[in-house]
Parts: C-alpha cells; structure tokens; sequence
C-alpha cells in the first residue's frame, strides 16, 4: 500500500516539474523593449531587446531609392513612443555618420532610404549600424541593426 502511494506521488511530482518546465520555455515578450523595422509597409525585422541574440542585420540590398525605413520602438514602461528620439547610423568605429531625430508624437520614425544610401557611399564602409537613443533608455543607446547595402 505505502510502495503505491509512495509511487503515486512520485508521479504527480514529476507531471509537476514536467509541466514547469514546459511553461518556462515559452518566451514572456510582456513588459520588454520592443521594435519592429519596415521597409515601405513590409515588415523586415522585429525584435524584442530581452530576447537571446541574434544577428540583427538589416539587408537593404534590394531597397530603391524612393522606400523609406520605418522604425516602431516600443518601450516597455509606458507602452508609447519615447522621448528626445534619435536614430543615428555609425560606422564600426561608433563614429555617429548621420542622425534623424524625431518628435514626442509620432510613433513610427521614417528615414529616407536615399539618405542611408548617402551615407554609405560617402564613408565606403562597408560595417554601418542604425542605433536609437531616448530619454526611456538608461544605458544610452540601442543597437538596433547591422546595415548591408550589397
């Protein structure tokens, strides 16, 4: 009777971890940073800044000149837009190549793909990244992604 019992909960303690388990390797995206990246109304990268690395690289390889980068960051604390938004382009050595600066108000912050074709061809780097700065943001800036042209 006891060797019954005894087994029966071993079951049950195990259904338990089993079951933690499972739930705990689902991804919780609730209360993260997060920013999507459109190329004209395609989405071409979303993101959430908690989540494991990956490589984050933009291929603006097929993009014209008339398309524009359109940028959604959302912040976590407050579910809006952030404030004193900056999305600068860099080169590999953090040397901040061109900024575009946005208002408090709108929630997707454009950039003229012509312009990020400017700046490729005036530095001939060929490791450019986008990087967005804001009030919410405590560490300073994000990188956002690694930009290729070709």
């Amino acid at each position: 009777m006891k060797n019954i019992v005894f087994k029966q909960s071993m079951l049950k303690l195990f259904m338990l971890v089993a079951c933690c388990l499972t739930l705990s390797a689902f991804t919780a995206h609730r209360g993260l940073d997060r920013y999507e990246i459109y190329l004209n109304s395609k989405l071409i990268m979303k993101q959430y800044v908690n989540a494991p690395l990956n490589l984050r690289m933009l291929q603006l390889d097929k993009a014209d000149n008339d398309d524009q980068l359109r940028i959604i960051y959302t912040h976590c604390t407050d579910k809006s837009v952030g404030t004193d938004r900056v999305i600068a382009i860099q080169d590999e050595k953090g040397n901040i190549l061109k900024k575009w600066t946005f208002d408090n108000t709108t929630k997707a912050m454009e950039i003229p793909v012509k312009e990020l074709l400017q700046v490729e061809k005036q530095n001939n780097s060929n490791r450019l990244s986008l990087h967005y700065t804001a009030q919410e943001l405590h560490e300073g800036d994000m990188l956002l992604a690694s930009v290729r042209f070709k």
